[in-house]
């Protein structure tokens, strides 16, 4: 760290009967060409279990991760594979899960399994290539009966079952409360940790139909939103990573594992946000990684009204937007 890149959704989460998809080539070529480096892959632990049967996985479903895993080794790109769906917690749709990851010992049984395991299929990649994002964002304290105590034994316990097969693993933990909460408590494991560049919400997911605060919103303003009781602007965002600063203050690697602003925002508002933001992680020097690279939150097919759009290397690029991801890489 830091890393500069993008989240890709191949195996990001099997509703219906989604199957994997496959690397997309192109996309990381892209990447390639220009100076990132950080390939975050989001994967449902569905792909490869059955009917919670969590200890028998489908062996031929981690084979589609190990082609990412090469497609990036093959461009010099650092892949971090993410659990997004775990047994026993998702922040989209825990309701869909049999057991509780933070109650259960059916559960943290079946989360260490699943790291050991792939912790066993990739002792031989170099940490330089390949990192481990045990969770996506835990829940808020009081959630699913989450507490930091017990979020913490679990992160101790697998960040441990892990190193016991490979000491030198680069691993990251995701901040609490959907991502974007320190977790100082955790500043001794020697790990990463990974925050969010969402906030405030009121501008990155502005109709955003999946989150509960999207109905009623006015359109956002920035600087100059008045939201969760801030007027939002660079001071307000800085203030908002300070605990994040104290963290790294501890010797911590910090690194922004998704980022973004949905296509509903205005093009003049969207940028102006990620103008200050970017600047910030710039100053900080914390990498990060845009949701997504195609799509909503995306720098291609995003469908916002007014960007200016550019053709690169086969692609429609928000070209803006690119340029402020480029200009603040340190």
């Amino acid at each position: 760290m830091p890393r500069y890149g993008f989240n890709f959704l191949w195996m990001f989460s099997r509703w219906g009967d989604r199957s994997p998809q496959p690397p997309a080539l192109d996309e990381l070529d892209f990447l390639a060409h220009y100076g990132f480096d950080f390939v975050r892959i989001p994967t449902d632990y569905r792909f490869w279990t059955r009917d919670f049967d969590y200890f028998h996985p489908d062996e031929g479903v981690f084979e589609k991760i190990d082609s990412y895993l090469a497609a990036c080794q093959q461009r010099g790109l650092h892949m971090n594979l993410n659990i997004h769906r775990a047994p026993g917690y998702c922040i989209n749709g825990n309701h869909l899960e049999k057991h509780n990851l933070w109650l259960d010992k059916e559960a943290q049984d079946a989360f260490v399994f699943l790291w050991e395991t792939f912790a066993r299929r990739y002792r031989d990649v170099p940490s330089e290539q390949l990192s481990f994002d045990m969770l996506n964002e835990p829940p808020n304290v009081g959630q699913y009966g989450f507490t930091r105590d017990n979020h913490a034994a679990v992160m101790r316990r697998v960040v441990a079952a892990i190193r016991a097969i490979h000491p030198e693993r680069q691993i990251t933990i995701d901040g609490i409360g959907g991502g974007g909460i320190a977790v100082p408590e955790l500043a001794d494991l020697g790990v990463t940790h990974s925050g969010r560049g969402y906030a405030p919400m009121a501008i990155s997911h502005y109709q955003a139909n999946w989150w509960d605060g999207h109905e009623g919103l006015a359109e956002p303003v920035y600087p100059g939103l008045e939201w969760d009781g801030k007027i939002w602007n660079h001071d307000t965002l800085a203030e908002y990573y300070r605990p994040w600063r104290e963290v790294q203050a501890q010797g911590v690697a910090v690194h922004i594992g998704e980022m973004g602003c949905y296509s509903k925002t205005p093009n003049d508002v969207a940028l102006r946000w990620f103008s200050d933001l970017l600047g910030l992680f710039k100053e900080y020097g914390w990498g990060y990684s845009l949701w997504n690279f195609d799509g909503a939150f995306g720098i291609i097919n995003h469908g916002r009204p007014g960007a200016r759009i550019e053709k690169m290397r086969g692609f429609d690029v928000d070209g803006d937007l690119f340029d402020l991801l480029l200009q603040n890489r340190v």
